[in-house]
């Protein structure tokens, strides 16, 4: 049952921007779910495009990048559930990916060293395994030119020429280590990732929109892909930044194409909420009954796996492509500057949010500007989906800021179940 209070203020708010066109952000969808899938909010706002007369709706399809990286987690995890994969097993991941036992490291003057430390499949879920991203590291774009790099082009081969960038579990930087994770689950499974994702995720969940290839009817669906162009706040469209599986029509097409764990999927947000609401059950979907993880497997992803790294989302991202992510000097910022924890794929504010959020609440993004969240304390989740470029968009941040925020004040107002103390957001 949809929540009035939260409805009328994300609506409000949303069209406040999707209204304004020097904002340059043509239409949003948000999505916020409850433990029994129930909406507690939805709206589409504006169009699917600067020049287009589509209005966006609840049924638009959008490209949701890295958003893809906790279904290819939820892959893997339910694999080491059937006994197919172990966390912690390095020896496993080397027999079936050689090429990360050869693997070097790239220094800061772009010479390559030798890996002093193993890689386990925990690494990779948790971005502990020394890969980076040629967006946000520059030393890693600098290395892959004058060819460079290129991970939204469907194409295995970036991923495979790419070094690490530091050793294994010394740091934590964001990177394709789950491109990687996919790539051991395939091998070991003999199950393209996507594939798998379809049958053990998907299928079980009634959903037929998260998908890496596009139906026909998901293609209809598909909202435009903007720009800001680095020095300029005007947006535009542009060509999608990820054409390739969008392009693919037969089953040949398809094979040539990598089911990228990082970034390969495309969504309705109603239906990837329906995802993030099996994991308020403790993997199990409230409205087909089917239990896709345990619920100790979705306990161990939401623990932390870097205790001893307290400030790791505060070391900075640069804008190594200003064209694909203005610079972040912290991922999450929060007052008081609490420890910050990542789990399995995805990161943890260990501390009560500003918007209501509570303790231990999951969240990711998507670099086209999407946002997900995930409070299994409070029973709450969802999703702001945009399409444009550069990452990190204070228009579309602001509203995934105010509409978690409008929630969390209805549902605290309504029901008493939530605090009413609900600060505006800081992200």
């Amino acid at each position: 049952m949809v929540n009035t209070k939260a409805q009328e203020a994300v609506q409000k708010s949303l069209d406040g921007v999707t209204g304004d066109k020097s904002t340059g952000v043509a239409g949003l969808v948000f999505v916020a779910v409850d433990r029994q899938g129930k909406q507690i909010a939805a709206h589409a706002s504006g169009k699917k495009g600067l020049t287009s007369s589509e209005p966006m709706t609840l049924e638009t399809v959008f490209w949701i990048a890295s958003c893809t990286k906790l279904l290819a987690t939820m892959a893997c995890m339910q694999a080491v559930e059937k006994g197919q994969l172990a966390l912690d097993d390095h020896e496993q991941v080397y027999k079936l990916c050689p090429e990360l036992e050869k693997i070097k490291v790239l220094q800061d003057d772009g010479t390559l060293t030798e890996r002093k430390n193993d890689i386990t499949l925990r690494m990779l879920l948790a971005h502990t395994a020394g890969f980076g991203y040629e967006f946000f590291n520059p030393k890693l774009r600098d290395y892959g030119r004058p060819l460079g790099f290129d991970v939204f082009h469907a194409d295995e081969r970036d991923i495979f020429r790419m070094p690490l960038v530091n050793q294994p579990g010394e740091k934590w930087e964001y990177g394709i280590n789950i491109d990687w994770a996919g790539i051991v689950l395939e091998r070991a499974t003999g199950v393209k990732l996507n594939d798998w994702i379809q049958k053990e995720i998907m299928q079980p969940l009634g959903l037929k929109s998260v998908n890496m290839f596009p139906t026909a009817e998901m293609k209809k669906e598909l909202a435009y892909m903007h720009q800001r162009w680095p020095g300029s706040t005007q947006a535009e469209e542009r060509d999608h930044m990820y054409r390739e599986p969008l392009l693919a029509e037969t089953e040949e097409e398809k094979k040539r194409i990598f089911h990228s764990g990082g970034a390969g999927g495309f969504a309705k947000p109603t239906e990837y909420c329906q995802v993030l609401a099996a994991l308020l059950n403790d993997g199990k979907s409230p409205t087909t009954g089917a239990q896709i993880l345990k619920p100790e497997t979705v306990k161990a992803m939401f623990e932390n796996q870097v205790p001893k790294m307290p400030d790791f989302a505060r070391q900075g991202i640069p804008a190594a492509k200003a064209e694909q992510t203005n610079p972040a000097p912290e991922l999450y910022p929060q007052e008081g500057n609490p420890p910050q924890g990542w789990g399995l794929s995805f990161m943890l504010t260990q501390e009560p949010g500003a918007t209501g959020r509570g303790a231990n609440t999951a969240w990711w993004a998507g670099i086209a500007n999407l946002f997900w969240w995930c409070d299994r304390e409070k029973g709450v989740a969802g999703m702001i989906c945009s399409q444009i470029m550069p990452f990190g968009d204070p228009h579309v941040m602001g509203q995934w800021g105010a509409c978690e925020a409008a929630v969390y004040q209805a549902l605290g107002s309504s029901d008493g179940g939530l605090s009413d103390k609900v600060a505006s957001a800081k992200v």
